[in-house]
């Protein structure tokens, strides 16, 4: 590394947020930059540990210690190609990604880790504002054609990378929009949504298109698209929402997650495509299930939609403050976490189980709940009500949507009620239909949706040509 000694000579530092009575008063980012010299600084404390184990906790094998190397060199240009080659969109995982090559940083043993997700977002952003980031298109086409069904960051991976091969690719999304839950479901204030709009215009530069507003299984039968190409990626996602079976689930205002998020995002693009019952947290009591990444967004918005409170409960017992670094490190830990929406304020609170719903005149008006045992058994005596006039799960998703396309293909599932596939071939028991994403793996990162989508890609180009240049 340039500065062998940099991760003791220099402090980490990230990049300011706008305070909270600032940001919660509109739907933009509101996280800031630094100077060049700063970012060259925060380069520098890459620390030549000899095993990067940042590559081990990167799931698109980022090459973290060269493109830190090269901001510290003041060589911007050649970074923005070293996170290219591995990850086709690091303004998606530079804001939204939890930062696994954090926790796996040698440096992180010290509770100091190299600043690694901030320099991405500044590497990438800063070669959009250069004008760096171009089409990539092919040279030679192949003649071959390719369906992608799904259009979030697995999907739009795999049609990248296919269509820089010289392969005619479409993309079907069901929305108005491309994008998928990267548009529909992160609120604004996380990713603003032209990072998504100037990618999807490289991309239908590059040759792919998109079909929008074309739900497979139902506006066209899935048999039809198998046969009109010469192959065929599912990544549709999981977008079975994990629902909450108790008394009174029946009451007006107890939605899914996603749909609240989603709806506000339409608004917010303009989009005349809402539902009449508008789902919105202005002067309402707000209580959230579910304490992971949902839930906080789902907090955020309460917020930016002027709640009158907030409460997020989850069922598992509270985390440690901190992780034992010996038995957890370069592992991803259990520890307690908060997000920016959370900061915003509200209450948090675990070990609790939602027993009940009541209210009146058919609109939830109160949750029931009583504490639970790190078992998760329940204790007798600690039962307690809550105002409620807005539920929002956010409690995970279990499996894709099989009603139409999966049916209708008859693809086999595994256990968990994902489409079948290893993460070699990524081919399912259809001849030449293969899937990555969500919908092989289960709900899980926008970092593993794009490693999927850009493997699985290799193995669709391998199948249509007998041989692959892309990169695995």
């Amino acid at each position: 590394m340039g500065k062998v000694t940099g991760f003791l000579d220099f402090p980490s530092r990230h990049p300011d947020r706008a305070d909270v009575a600032e940001r919660v008063a509109h739907w933009g980012e509101f996280t800031g930059s630094l100077p060049d010299e700063e970012w060259a600084l925060q380069g520098a404390r890459c620390m030549d540990c000899g095993i990067p184990f940042c590559h081990q906790g990167c799931p698109v094998n980022n090459i973290v210690p060269d493109w830190n190397d090269l901001v510290y060199r003041d060589r911007w240009r050649e970074a923005i190609e070293v996170l290219h080659s591995t990850n086709n969109f690091p303004e998606f995982t530079g804001r939204i990604c939890p930062a696994p090559c954090e926790e796996a940083c040698t440096l992180n043993i010290i509770d100091d880790p190299v600043t690694i997700k901030s320099i991405e977002c500044a590497i990438i952003d800063r070669a959009w504002a250069e004008g760096w980031v171009k089409p990539d298109i092919a040279q030679l086409k192949t003649g071959r054609t390719v369906a992608i069904i799904g259009s979030g960051p697995a999907g739009l991976a795999c049609a990248q990378q296919l269509a820089r091969v010289g392969h005619d690719v479409t993309v079907f999304e069901k929305n108005s929009k491309a994008g998928g839950l990267l548009r529909y479901g992160i609120p604004d204030f996380k990713m603003e949504k032209h990072q998504i709009d100037r990618r999807i215009e490289q991309m239908e530069a590059e040759g792919v298109v998109f079909r929008t507003d074309c739900l497979v299984g139902h506006d066209i039968v899935a048999q039809e698209v198998v046969q009109a190409f010469d192959a065929l990626v599912l990544a549709g996602g999981s977008e079975r929402p994990r629902n909450l079976t108790v008394p009174g689930r029946e009451l007006d205002g107890i939605h899914f997650a996603m749909d609240f998020l989603t709806q506000q995002n339409r608004r917010n693009s303009g989009e005349l495509t809402l539902p009449d019952e508008k789902i919105l947290a202005t002067g309402k009591h707000v209580v959230v299930i579910g304490g992971g990444d949902t839930g906080s967004d789902c907090i955020g918005t309460s917020w930016r939609q002027k709640a009158k409170s907030v409460t997020q409960f989850e069922i598992l017992s509270k985390p440690p403050r901190k992780e034992d670094k010996g038995t957890t490190w370069p592992e991803w830990p259990l520890k307690m976490r908060t997000s920016s929406s959370q900061e915003e304020g509200g209450d948090r609170d675990w070990s609790v189980a939602t027993e009940a719903f009541s209210g009146d005149n058919g609109k939830v008006r109160a949750l029931h709940g009583v504490r639970l045992t790190p078992r998760l058994e329940r204790i007798e005596g600690t039962e307690f009500e809550i105002d409620a006039d807005l539920v929002l799960l956010a409690m995970g998703f279990v499996h894709p949507v099989r009603e139409g396309m999966l049916e209708q293909l008859g693809v086999d599932l595994d256990r968990s009620g994902n489409v079948a596939a290893d993460t070699e071939a990524y081919r399912t028991s259809i001849d030449k239909v293969f899937t990555a994403g969500d919908m092989r793996r289960g709900q899980s990162l926008v970092v593993w949706a794009i490693r999927e989508g850009r493997q699985c890609a290799r193995s669709v180009d391998n199948f249509l040509m007998g041989v692959s240049t892309l990169p695995r």
